[in-house]
């Protein structure tokens, strides 16, 4: 009986110190204390760090995107509303620096290239504004520098380039492109563009069959050289050689219940991270080696709470913390790894 009373006095102290937390620290995930804390994992690889960001005031519209800038430690956000800012940049620690506004219409997805030579924020614009159905490329202060596709028309030419809702993308170090292009729109494809934005291949058409999509929503690339692709529509992830465009094969075995809406890699290439929206769930996939596909094989599960719907997510890839924007909480979250993860992540 003593024990009991220890343990039911240590969980009073533990939900107390929360609630504090909750009012002095402005935590964005006790908000409303009930509907953020009711999260479990299975094989627990991450917890949840509640102290990013330091404030959640900055959060005035809903999240749709994220994007980390691992070198520079530069976390973007991209946010939908009218008179609002639409992109809010913090630090990986939870510090806001800033905001902007520019030619930004409705963001869908972002992507921030980190390396020593090039450091640019790009977004995926699905409005119907003068900027919108666009793919555009930012300086990390929102100037904006390019702007692929036909801007505030929609359409499926390749030639001039047009996008219709283009949903992701993913920029290599190396300077190329992958776009995946209809979120639900006209399109249903995936391209792959190099530096200088010419066309190297192209799969798009609508369907259930190989190299076929149905919202194709989010885009990857492991260090393998294969490129993954969320097909949420179809319940599925599709794999391509980056190279030729070759179907390399597909997983669905894991996604009976909800197609993926984003795909990242842990940094050290072991794991898969797929978001499904309407579970409010996240997933950590076993990754297969290389020249081989395999099925998909679950490692660890993060359930969030209801209504809570991680939309697309990114990886930092020096300490491999997990950032999530969702839109049914209006907030983006940050996971990082326990330290036993930390451990093999540097070995």
């Amino acid at each position: 009986m003593a024990r009991f009373w220890v343990c039911a006095a240590g969980a009073g102290f533990f939900l107390t110190f929360l609630v504090l937390h909750s009012c002095f620290c402005g935590s964005p995930i006790l908000r409303n204390f009930v509907f953020q804390i009711s999260w479990t994992t299975e094989n627990v690889l991450y917890r949840l760090d509640v102290g990013w960001p330091k404030y959640s005031e900055h959060f005035t519209g809903t999240t749709f995107c994220v994007a980390v800038d691992s070198f520079n430690g530069l976390v973007y956000v991209a946010q939908r509303g009218d008179n609002m800012p639409k992109v809010l940049v913090f630090t990986e620690d939870g510090y806001f620096l800033r905001a902007w506004n520019y030619t930004v219409d409705t963001p869908h997805g972002i992507f921030a290239a980190s390396t020593p030579y090039e450091r640019s924020v790009w977004i995926t614009d699905i409005g119907n504004g003068s900027y919108g159905h666009t793919v555009k490329k930012y300086n990390s202060f929102g100037d904006l520098v390019q702007v692929l596709g036909t801007p505030g028309k929609k359409g499926t030419d390749l030639n001039p380039l047009q996008f219709d809702n283009p949903a992701e993308l993913y920029v290599e170090d190396t300077g190329d492109i992958y776009i995946v292009d209809g979120d639900g729109g006209l399109n249903n494809r995936l391209f792959k563009l190099s530096q200088d934005f010419t066309m190297l291949w192209l799969h798009g058409e609508n369907g259930t069959g190989p190299t076929q999509f149905n919202i194709p929503h989010s885009v990857t690339v492991d260090s393998a050289g294969r490129v993954w692709v969320a097909d949420r529509g179809n319940k599925r992830i599709q794999v391509f050689d980056k190279d030729t465009g070759e179907w390399l094969g597909a997983w669905d075995n894991c996604f009976t219940e909800e197609g993926p809406s984003s795909v990242r890699f842990t940094p050290d290439g072991k794991y898969l991270i797929v978001a499904q929206l309407n579970l409010s769930r996240l997933l950590l996939l076993e990754a297969p080696p290389v020249g081989s596909i395999g099925s998909c094989s679950v490692v660890s599960t993060i359930q969030l709470a209801d209504q809570v719907l991680p939309h697309l997510l990114d990886v930092d890839r020096k300490i491999g913390a997990i950032y999530v924007a969702e839109i049914g909480a209006k907030q983006v979250q940050k996971y990082v790894p326990l330290k036993s993860y930390f451990l093999s992540l540097g070995s």
